[in-house]
């Protein structure tokens, strides 16, 4: 089974442990996720079958939004509300100051991961490192907030909505805008809301999956590997230029079908389909031909 399926992570479980069920509900062993969510955080899972796996870097490197709350005058130790306190404070600020102080974050920012993670230092996790009480420096690494929105303020509560770059810690957010603020501060609540095209209103949980395998064989909002990349222009091949596309060669313009050609000087990328409308991958132009950049074909699907 190929093609991507928008999990819907339910508190508790990790990354892994979908993927682990999936496993088990599908009989497939070539899954894989597309970026790792906290076990008490849910929302959007991309979670990619057989050959799309493939795209699962493409997804990582896709921008998410989620919807947090930020609760002011405690701080933990991993910057989230399940964690052990570290130290409490007054919340003598206004709703003024924290949309003040959020908006600032907008753009590029410095971050310093949270020792409570699954980056390695020196070839260990950082959090397994924490766990034994030791924590050692880490370097700030450069994230793009493109988006942020203060959507209720209800002290010292705060709910956000936030557009960010790969590799950024919204938990590491809230903490950074309570320093801004002058007080203590840790995320309470985190739901991912989209990664890329997929959106949590698109989502299923692991039972509704199940369901639908046990109903009808396949699993319920199979995402195929071209709608993926349905804001692509598509190219149907002549039968006798098949074999090209096939084995990832090179093509003129003139080997499309007539339906399919069009001044293509202003495109960058396309989707690729044989003469029976096979998705092949994406190929993209360059002076009159066509160079393939990313093979999915499958001659047994």
């Amino acid at each position: 089974m190929n093609g991507i399926l928008n999990i819907y992570k339910e508190k508790g479980f990790t990354s892994h442990d979908v993927v682990a069920k999936l496993r088990g509900i599908l009989h497939q062993k070539k899954i894989g996720h597309t970026g790792t969510l906290d076990p008490d955080a849910v929302g959007v899972l991309p979670v990619c079958l057989g050959k799309a796996t493939r795209v699962c870097d493409m997804l990582t490197e896709e921008t998410k939004t989620y919807e947090t709350v930020m609760l002011l005058g405690v701080d933990t130790d991993t910057q989230d509300t399940s964690g052990t306190v570290l130290r409490t404070g007054p919340v003598d600020v206004t709703e003024e100051q924290v949309r003040e102080a959020a908006a600032s974050f907008v753009g590029p920012y410095e971050q310093v991961p949270p020792m409570y993670s699954a980056l390695k230092v020196n070839g260990k996790k950082l959090y397994e490192l924490a766990r034994k009480g030791i924590e050692v420096e880490r370097k700030a690494r450069k994230v793009q907030i493109l988006d942020l929105q203060v959507l209720e303020v209800d002290l010292p509560r705060v709910r956000m909505s936030v557009t960010c770059s790969r590799g950024t810690y919204i938990r590491t957010l809230c903490y950074d805008i309570g320093e801004k603020l002058g007080c203590p501060a840790c995320m309470e609540h985190l739901t991912r809301t989209r990664v890329g095209i997929f959106s949590v209103e698109d989502s299923h949980t692991l039972a509704e999956v199940e369901a639908s395998v046990k109903e009808g064989g396949l699993p319920v909002g199979l995402v195929t590997l071209d709608q993926l990349f349905a804001d692509k222009a598509a190219v149907v091949m002549q039968p006798e230029s098949d074999a090209l596309v096939h084995n990832g060669n090179i093509f003129h313009v003139s080997r499309m079908m007539k339906k399919s050609r069009k001044d293509w000087r202003h495109l960058q990328e396309v989707r690729v389909y044989d003469s029976q409308e096979k998705f092949v991958g994406i190929y993209y132009y360059k002076e009159g031909y066509f160079y393939l950049k990313k093979m999915f074909y499958d001659p047994e699907a």
